[in-house]
């Protein structure tokens, strides 16, 4: 079976030109205070993978046999919203999700309009357990 390449994949890019290349001067704002949160609750480094900015990495493998690499959290400043990734998805967060303000979620993608609408705490709790499930799932520091 041939193997794709992955189309996010970490590139040498400076994270700090790529957020201040933001147009949208609160998305730009909020954008570095994510990353500040982020830096701060991973442990890893800021690296871009594409147009997110991800913070450390797993392996994994699917059933089909693919595997890649990926990262453990990450978030993207997109036009219409500063997109998180919350990579174990929401399933196991009906208390914190209840409590987090305004937002819109996908399968694994926290659709944030403004910071100032999310209760900040929340958030660095949803981020943290999200964090703690990557990494027992996937044995990774």
């Amino acid at each position: 079976m041939s193997k794709a390449a992955n189309k996010t994949r970490p590139s040498p890019a400076s994270v700090d030109e790529f957020l201040r290349a933001v147009e949208h001067d609160r998305r730009r704002e909020d954008s570095f205070e994510m990353l500040e949160i982020m830096t701060r609750l991973s442990g890893h480094p800021p690296v871009l993978w594409g147009n997110i900015v991800g913070f450390g990495h797993y392996h994994y493998t699917y059933e089909s046999g693919r595997e890649g690499e990926m990262f453990l959290t990450g978030f993207s400043p997109r036009k219409t919203a500063l997109t998180a990734y919350i990579m174990g998805g929401f399933s196991a967060y009906d208390d914190l999700m209840s409590r987090l303000g305004q937002f819109k979620i996908g399968k694994t993608c926290l659709y944030i309009t403004r910071l100032s609408n999310i209760d900040r705490s929340v958030l660095e709790d949803l981020i943290g357990q999200s964090l703690a499930y990557m990494r027992d799932k996937y044995s990774v520091e």
